[in-house]
């Protein structure tokens, strides 16, 4: 068998999705001109209520440009992004792009170590942050000190009743007061960067081989790595996922940002995908079950990213609450398994299909899907998307194919793939095989029809809520404690299809066990999804012969434990 030619995934597609896609030509910031040159007065963003206009946002997105540009970004610039979902957000992507710099994008609520690491990584000299993170910004030692910090206070993108209800001397509007706005001395007001007039049309723009975006990704060790994406990988992905879906016809549908788009997987599903399809994307800050219920009967979205847990809580919500989730037509879940418990009551509740997809950050994310209808596969992440190429190798020989059915590494290979990690040739060589087929790290087997299943996974990362938890990183926070000689964080499975950081510690001599004083320190130097669930006493951690721990054995073990104890 010819790996590159044998392709039994495409006789599996749905009706009238290609088999390839054409290279889209020029920038991502076509993406927002072509959509606002077709659908002007259609809704671009809606926000807590609030609406932008296509041909507002495109308007918004030059005059960014324009403030940025005088205020020093040029082309080639790395820019970080801190913020969460928010009009201003998509505003700055763009307005970034158009100069020809790069977009690096950060969770807004990772600790002060956290974002140093990344921002010591990219260097990026200008930032456009969230006001409820600029003092820790601007807190940062001289060596990865910002010159300007472009201040955003995202409520003044909603509408005025809900910026005077915040106001309100009321408890529930004073913490919400506080979790969407903070202090923000010593900055630009980002007002003052879209108040200044147009960028001149004829400022050179970017192409598409030019970097767009810096992507960070945990990879196979806990040292953050920046997936360099380019402007064809980030509109490839769109174009194939737009293809994916031939029944959504554009400007007609209505995507919900619930999936934080400093993310890759919110990325592309919401700020590319959504804006090449002439949606009303509607955008909200971070997941509320009784914010989306409440927005559901007015605008329903029409298409869904999102993760099994979200879709668990909005379904039994919606049921508790008599809300119709009817009309939303397609739902694609990605980041972990989707189990048959969480796609089997959604499909009843919405009418729609709810299906599995894959992807990693360095592949813009978007590799492959289970097809939107009857032939969609429970248990497997779907089939390559087109002009996507997969191989299930020998883990140890990548070059060596494995049978049909056989498990092995996926590799891959298409336009959505990256081409580098910033600063880092070593690593990027080590995951290249065979000139430009990407490892994927993931164990997989590839049936007859085309569907892969992923089997295991050899990076070890845990995922808990759609995000990547890198288990060194969380041990060696935990190390830091004072009495901790040693510590193995492991994902153990629970219902929905999340997983849980899981802690097995090792205490030195006279230490005395407690696992809420080690969940606090670990909480004050890492963000809360990465704090452990759980804290496991253990006398001594499983090795191999050259001493490294073996968490599979660790995880094993917890699980038999568990499974005693009930």
């Amino acid at each position: 068998m010819n790996p590159s030619t044998s392709r039994p995934w495409l006789n599996s597609y749905a009706p009238n999705v290609p088999t390839h896609i054409d290279l889209p030509e020029g920038s991502l910031v076509d993406i927002v001109d072509e959509s606002a040159e077709r659908f002007p007065s259609d809704v671009a963003l809606e926000f807590f209520g609030s609406t932008t206009t296509y041909s507002s946002l495109r308007d918004q997105i030059a005059r960014a440009a324009e403030g940025l540009r005088a205020a020093g970004v040029r082309a080639g610039d790395p820019v970080a992004i801190v913020l969460p979902n928010c009009p201003q957000h998509v505003v700055a992507f763009y307005a970034v792009l158009r100069l020809g710099a790069v977009v690096v994008e950060h969770n807004p609520l990772y600790t002060p170590r956290e974002l140093r690491h990344q921002f010591e990584d990219h260097g990026a000299r200008v930032v456009i942050a969230w006001d409820r993170v600029c003092d820790t910004i601007r807190d940062f030692p001289d060596d990865v000190r910002v010159d300007t910090i472009i201040s955003v206070n995202i409520t003044r993108a909603m509408p005025l009743s809900t910026r005077v209800a915040l106001r309100l001397p009321i408890r529930k509007a004073r913490e919400s007061r506080a979790a969407l706005t903070g202090p923000a001395k010593g900055t630009v007001d980002w007002r003052g960067i879209v108040g200044s007039g147009r960028l001149d049309p004829e400022h050179p723009r970017p192409g598409g081989t030019d970097l767009a975006v810096i992507q960070y990704t945990s990879g196979t060790t806990g040292s953050p790595k920046g997936a360099e994406l380019s402007h064809l990988n980030l509109s490839a992905n769109a174009a194939q996922a737009r293809a994916w879906v031939p029944t959504i016809e554009r400007g007609t549908s209505v995507v919900y940002a619930v999936l934080p788009m400093f993310h890759a997987y919110g990325l592309t599903l919401c700020l590319t995908f959504a804006m090449s399809m002439g949606s009303r994307l509607v955008l909200f800050p971070k997941f509320d079950v009784d914010l989306v219920l409440k927005v559901i009967p007015q605008h329903p979205p029409t298409f869904l990213p999102a993760v099994p847990p979200i879709y668990a809580k909005l379904q039994e919500a919606a049921t508790a609450r008599n809300v119709s989730l009817a009309g939303i037509d397609i739902a694609i879940s990605g980041a972990m398994t989707l189990p048959e418990s969480v796609v089997i009551p959604w499909e009843e509740k919405s009418g729609g299909y709810l299906v599995e997809g894959y992807g990693l950050s360095e592949c813009s994310p978007v590799l492959m899907a289970n097809p939107v209808g009857p032939t969609r596969r429970a248990g497997t992440v779907g089939l390559p998307l087109p002009s996507t190429e997969v191989r299930v190798v020998d883990p140890e020989n990548p070059t060596e194919d494995r049978a049909p059915g056989e498990e092995g590494e996926l590799i891959v290979r298409g336009p959505q793939v990256f081409s580098r990690y910033h600063g880092k040739p070593e690593e990027t060589a080590a995951v290249f095989v065979d000139g430009d087929w990407f490892r994927t790290g993931d164990i997989v087997t590839l049936d007859d029809d085309g569907f892969v299943r992923v089997v295991d996974r050899i990076k070890e990362l845990i995922i808990t809520g759609g995000f990547n938890v890198s288990p060194s990183e969380v041990e060696e926070a935990l190390r830091g404690y004072d009495g901790v000689e040693d510590a193995a964080v492991v994902g153990i499975p629970r219902n929905g299809g999340d997983e849980d950081v899981v802690a097995a510690v090792v205490l030195s001599p006279g230490a005395e066990g407690n696992a809420e004083a080690l969940r606090a320190h670990v909480r004050a130097h890492l963000t809360p999804y990465k704090v452990p669930r759980r804290v496991v006493f253990v006398d001594e951690l499983p090795r191999s012969l050259i001493g490294k721990v073996l968490r599979r054995q660790v995880r094993d073990g917890i699980l038999a434990d568990d499974a005693t104890s009930t």
